[in-house]
Parts: C-alpha cells; sequence; structure tokens
C-alpha cells in the first residue's frame, strides 16, 4: 500500500467515523421518519460493485415506496410518483447517502471515488471505463462535481477514468469541499441517465 492510500484511508476512518458519532441522531430521526411516513424498511440495500468489481452491499435511507422496482430509472425529478414525501426531501439535500458513511467505515467505499454502479454495467464497459474498478468506488466523485445528472453516462465514466489516473489527497480534499457547495446548492439532484445517444435523440425531439 502506498503513501497515498494509507492518508486515503486513514482519512476515510477519520472522517466517517467522527461523522456517524456526531450525527447518530439525525439518522436515528430520519430513519424514524422514513417508517412513520410509508410502508417499508428505512434503509435501501443492493448490492454493488466494489473494488475489482467485488460486490458488496451499498446502503441508502429508502426514498422511494416500498414495491417500487430497485432496478429502474431513478426518478427524474421531484414529481416522481415513486418518491415518497420525505423521500423527496431527503434526495433535494443528498441526505439519503449519509448511511454510506458506514459502508465507508467499512472499507466497502471512500469518501471520493466513482459512484457504485450495479454489477451488471460491468459488461458493458470498455477497458478505459473498467479503470474505476482499480479504486474504491465513493461517496462523492469527479463526475459528481462536473455535472452529476447533467451528463451523459459515457463522460460519467471518462471522468472516473480521469480521476484514478490523477488521484492524490489534494484532489480529494478539492473533490470534497466542491461536494459540499453543490449539495447546499442543490445542484444536479435528479438523475438524467442518459448515453450519449440518448442525449441525442433527446435535444432533436
Amino acid at each position: 500500500m502506498n503513501l497515498f492510500s494509507t492518508l486515503k484511508r486513514g482519512f476515510d476512518i477519520l472522517v466517517s467515523l467522527s461523522a456517524l458519532l456526531l450525527i447518530w441522531p439525525i439518522l436515528a430521526g430520519i430513519a424514524l421518519a422514513i417508517r412513520l411516513g410509508s410502508k417499508g424498511p428505512a434503509l435501501f440495500r443492493q448490492e454493488r460493485a466494489g473494488k475489482d468489481g467485488k460486490p458488496f452491499v451499498f446502503y441508502k435511507f429508502r426514498t422511494m415506496k416500498a414495491d417500487a422496482d430497485p432496478f429502474g430509472p431513478s426518478p427524474g425529478s421531484g414529481r416522481d410518483p415513486r418518491l415518497t414525501k420525505t423521500g423527496r426531501i431527503l434526495r433535494e439535500y443528498s441526505l439519503d447517502e449519509l448511511p454510506q458513511l458506514f459502508n465507508i467505515l467499512k472499507g466497502d467505499m471512500s469518501l471520493v471515488g466513482p459512484r457504485p454502479l450495479y454489477l451488471s454495467q460491468i459488461f458493458e464497459w470498455n477497458e478505459r471505463q473498467k479503470k474505476r474498478l482499480l479504486v474504491r468506488p465513493g461517496l462523492t466523485g469527479l463526475a459528481q462535481i462536473s455535472g452529476r445528472a447533467e451528463i451523459t453516462r459515457e463522460e460519467k465514466l471518462e471522468l472516473d477514468a480521469q480521476y484514478v489516473e490523477t488521484a492524490s489527497f489534494l484532489a480529494d480534499v478539492k473533490i470534497i469541499l466542491a461536494t459540499i457547495t453543490q449539495v447546499l446548492m442543490r445542484r444536479g439532484i435528479y438523475e438524467k441517465r442518459y448515453s450519449q445517444e440518448e442525449y441525442t435523440r433527446s435535444a432533436k425531439s
């Protein structure tokens, strides 16, 4: 393990543990609000691809109704009927992502890295895009501060590859600070999930 990897893992443990100890009453309050607002569990669990393609259980606060397709398209707006009332608020402020602090503490994820995607998507990527699997997936990443829901899937995968090629501790700190600004301004909340082909077709319609 090189110096950067050691610093990165140490920083992940320090920040995630400190945050969990500090905000556990907020996490408990959110979980209660979800359970009171709709039927179903407070946490959404799903298998995702981790470092080297190794599967892990990914955590989020549940924002959609319990009977919604877990592999369906992400909501395109706050008016999506699959969203619960509490879920809309959680998504607006990215609070649904907070349980991933447990993933970070466990070592499944990092504070910064490519967002964890479905295992099935690995087979759709070319060799360059698969570079994203060389590092732990992140709570936030270069793609998330470079457009988030407003850029195509291909653009996100390219940014993930660029992150892996140029990763440094200073770059991670800059991404974290930029993420805080983006969350406060509520930019790019709802995922368009366009591929380049879909984007071009949509622009012409």
